[in-house]
């Protein structure tokens, strides 16, 4: 008989707080799932006219997940504050304990309008006890983290989390229930596979350069092995594979925008997606350091990221 998550997290959380939460998490993922898959029916697609805290262009589903998320996690008494990638201040309340929430709520939104696998990324910490929580109670580093996830809305939507040492992933089942379908995920030590956007390749520092070169020269080059470039252009598509099948995700610093460290967003999305990878058996850093040993200095911070399998992560944190 299937396992649904509901089981998983009433028989192996202990915490009642993260427990809550992440079934709240889970039923909205679920919600978002039917959003992402009815957005042509319903005229969904496209911007919305909108540009973000990040000075990007929102979509239509953007603004529509970023409520979705934000009023279910608000109607959840475990939820002492939020923080979305889609806002530009924390939302606190003046609830004590239980945990700070941080999301994506739709990474790669910009692949919506072409059919392309999207996702949402989530991050759970633990509130301070004894008072409020403040915005600056999420600058905490990666370690800090009591579970993290994703949802990806793809062929199937899967979520995948971690809340203790293990990494699980659940499928959507018909019916709208998460169902157990990979018990204990782990990146592959060795790969064949990296994924980064090439067409930047002249605004990178040297040493990813070379790096790239080197796979890309094959077995007649110093790897002395062929390498396939995988780049799907959303984040929660690029580490699920990863997860799944093993490989190496970069996205370095970026001549372009030379005080930026990097581009992504170090709360709501390299420290899950490095909790989940290190977990699984891989390595994430920002080309130097682990980047769970990160502190972000405000809550939309950006960090260059490298993650996946442990040697290649290891050989690029060499070459820099």
């Amino acid at each position: 008989m299937p396992i649904r998550l509901e089981a998983i997290l009433q028989d192996q959380v202990d915490h009642p707080a993260v427990r809550d939460v992440l079934a709240v998490l889970a039923d909205a993922c679920a919600e978002i799932s039917r959003l992402v898959r009815s957005a042509a029916v319903a005229g969904q697609l496209g911007a919305a006219g909108v540009v973000n805290v990040q000075q990007e262009d929102q979509k239509a589903l953007d603004v529509l997940t970023d409520e979705l998320l934000t009023a279910r996690l608000m109607e959840c008494s475990a939820v002492a504050a939020l923080a979305s990638e889609e806002q530009a201040d924390a939302v606190c309340t003046d609830r004590t304990g239980g945990c700070l929430v941080a999301f994506d709520p739709l990474d790669g939104s910009s692949n919506v309008d072409v059919n392309v696998s999207v996702g949402t990324i989530f991050s759970l910490r633990p509130a301070p006890d004894g008072r409020p929580a403040h915005p600056e109670d999420f600058l905490g580093d990666g370690r800090a983290q009591l579970a993290a996830g994703y949802a990806v809305y793809g062929p199937q939507s899967m979520l995948v989390m971690s809340f203790d040492a293990r990494v699980m992933a659940f499928s959507l089942d018909e019916d709208g229930a998460w169902v157990l379908t990979h018990p204990a995920l782990a990146v592959p030590v060795g790969t064949k596979e990296f994924a980064i956007n090439l067409s930047n390749r002249r605004h990178w520092r040297a040493p990813v350069i070379s790096y790239i070169e080197d796979c890309l020269a094959g077995r007649d080059g110093p790897r002395g092995k062929d390498f396939n470039m995988r780049w799907v252009g959303s984040m929660v598509a690029d580490v699920h594979r990863i997860l799944m099948r093993g490989g190496v995700f970069l996205y370095p610093w970026d001549a372009r925008e030379p005080d930026r460290p990097g581009k992504l967003r170090m709360l709501y999305e390299a420290h899950p997606m490095a909790l989940l990878v290190e977990r699984a058996g891989g390595r994430a850093t920002d080309g130097v350091r682990p980047l769970l040993e990160r502190v972000p200095p405000s809550l939309h911070a950006r960090t260059a990221v490298v993650l996946g399998s442990a040697d290649e992560v290891e050989r690029v944190r060499d070459v820099g």
